[in-house]
């Protein structure tokens, strides 16, 4: 297919898709999502100004040498918002922004649910597409959905208002945000907020998200201004501080950070600042992490929080975002079901070889993985978590290529060890799921730019793409990448 007829084929499914999306979700706003078509002059600037942890890939490994393979399992989506912002704006991809395991979490899957345990696993086998030689494994993990009116919350709202935090994109952002979170919360969740710039202080303390009170609530956060320096290490004392004075003992008691993360003023090091939040996770206090802001942005101090203070992490770009994390995706940002878990896959010999895409930076030793203390990742309700393996097959494979097993500390009411596990056959179902898995997969290869790309390319993700026209249109989110993919198309940067 030539370049221009590529464009304007990518112009017309992303055009089908969002139509189709607005007929099947009218009247609901969460779905909402207003296209927007790039001009063709591009910045060649890697990624703007943001600072990201290094990211290196995982290689391929011979499973006569090594035949299983550990990581800790999460549903952080921050990567996807990363990527999505920096095509929407023109920028050229900052490769170590591509986290392709939070732009599968992104998503929302039909996998099969739990139906007593807090999670629920399934795999599935199908074509590589970058690689005819190699096929993809696909675990999918969907977590039970626990309404949040079933647990009282006790929530502090830490908010950045330091200088760097002035703008629209920034705190405006923030406040549209908790605006939708607290519209969201229920007459027995208590609410404080505490605001950080060059100091600290409390805004207001234990108030009840009540319908009468929802309004004053709002007001307070909506009155703050940006100014001053960033005392993040500050901010965070104090947090936990208000979060431990209104515990709710078998209640969920989470803070809500929202930052830029350019902790400039106190501990601004990624080293020291994991040493601090790991000592304050162990308070029983769950952290949700919420980044924003376009420039001068420490996504590596914001995961550095997230990762060790049992926490999630999102990113919000746009209003839309905002809408998803505080509404769409509400139960799992603030309900924790399954804490410390971790993925474990011992291949047969009818693999050859392994290559796990993603989760570079949450790799887990055997000892890790078998022992209970371990802090892994944590899942919340409702929610799905994807990995994604690329395998080589022996000729004539036949039969069982791995087994699978999920291990998690159960914390829906008294925390216990569980795990759910699942055996990986050469039989094993394909599906619409895994097909869209692998676009995603195979687009982030692209935009990373990875040695491990083969013959991956932005036109034959489209190209598949517009096989499950019918399948995307279902879901805005799914749409929405199509026209992310449309615009990278329209770049002709990649």
């Amino acid at each position: 297919m030539k370049k221009k007829a590529l464009i304007l084929a990518a112009t017309t499914l992303s055009a089908i898709c969002l139509g189709l999306t607005a007929c099947s979700k009218k009247g609901d706003n969460s779905g909402e999502y207003t296209p927007w078509f790039p001009p063709f002059s591009y910045d060649e600037t890697e990624g703007g100004n943001y600072e990201y942890g290094s990211v290196t890939e995982s290689s391929f490994q011979d499973v006569a040498e090594n035949a299983s393979s550990y990581f800790s399992l999460d549903r952080n989506t921050s990567g996807y918002s990363y990527v999505r912002r920096q095509i929407e704006q023109n920028n050229k991809i900052a490769e170590d922004s591509v986290r392709i395991e939070e732009m599968l979490n992104y998503f929302d899957y039909s996998y099969p649910e739990p139906e007593t345990d807090a999670v629920a696993l399934s795999a599935y086998l199908s074509d590589c597409p970058w690689n005819e030689e190699n096929k993809l494994l696909t675990l999918g993990v969907k977590t039970q959905t626990i309404s949040l009116e079933e647990q009282n919350g006790n929530y502090v709202f830490l908010i950045d208002v330091s200088g760097s935090m002035s703008g629209d994109d920034r705190l405006g952002l923030a406040k549209y945000g908790l605006n939708t979170l607290v519209e969201n919360l229920g007459d027995n969740d208590v609410v404080s907020v505490v605001k950080y710039a060059s100091g600290t202080g409390v805004v207001f303390e234990g108030a009840e998200c009540t319908e009468g009170n929802k309004p004053t609530v709002m007001n307070k956060i909506n009155n703050l201004k940006a100014s001053g320096a960033t005392f993040g290490r500050g901010g965070l004392e104090l947090a936990y501080k208000t979060a431990q004075k209104y515990f709710i003992t078998g209640g969920n008691n989470r803070i809500i950070i929202i930052s830029d993360g350019d902790f400039n003023v106190g501990v601004s090091d990624v080293d020291e600042m994991k040493e601090f939040i790991s000592e304050k996770a162990k308070s029983g206090i769950y952290l949700s992490v919420i980044g924003v802001g376009m420039g001068n942005t420490r996504d590596d101090m914001l995961e550095t929080l997230a990762t060790n203070g049992n926490g999630n992490y999102a990113y919000l770009d746009n209003k839309t975002e905002a809408r998803k994390v505080f509404s769409h995706d509400l139960n799992g940002v603030l309900k924790t079901v399954a804490k410390d878990a971790k993925a474990g896959v011992t291949f047969t010999d009818n693999v050859v070889k392994y290559r796990l895409i993603g989760y570079d930076t949450k790799h887990l030793s055997e000892d890790d993985f078998n022992d209970s203390r371990t802090d892994a990742g944590e899942l919340g309700s409702g929610l799905c978590s994807t990995a994604v393996y690329e395998v080589k097959l022996k000729d004539g494979a036949d039969g069982d290529i791995a087994t699978a097993e999920i291990k998690y500390k159960d914390v829906r009411g008294t925390q216990k060890d569980a795990s759910v596990s699942a055996v990986i056959t050469t039989s094993s179902a394909d599906g619409n799921d895994a097909r869209f898995a692998a676009c995603v997969s195979e687009f982030g290869l692209v935009l990373r730019k990875s040695q491990y790309a083969a013959n991956a390319s932005i036109a034959a993700v489209y190209e598949r793409l517009e096989s499950l026209a019918t399948y995307i249109a279902a879901d805005p989110y799914k749409s929405e990448f199509v026209t992310l993919v449309e615009k990278a198309i329209r770049s002709e940067l990649y």
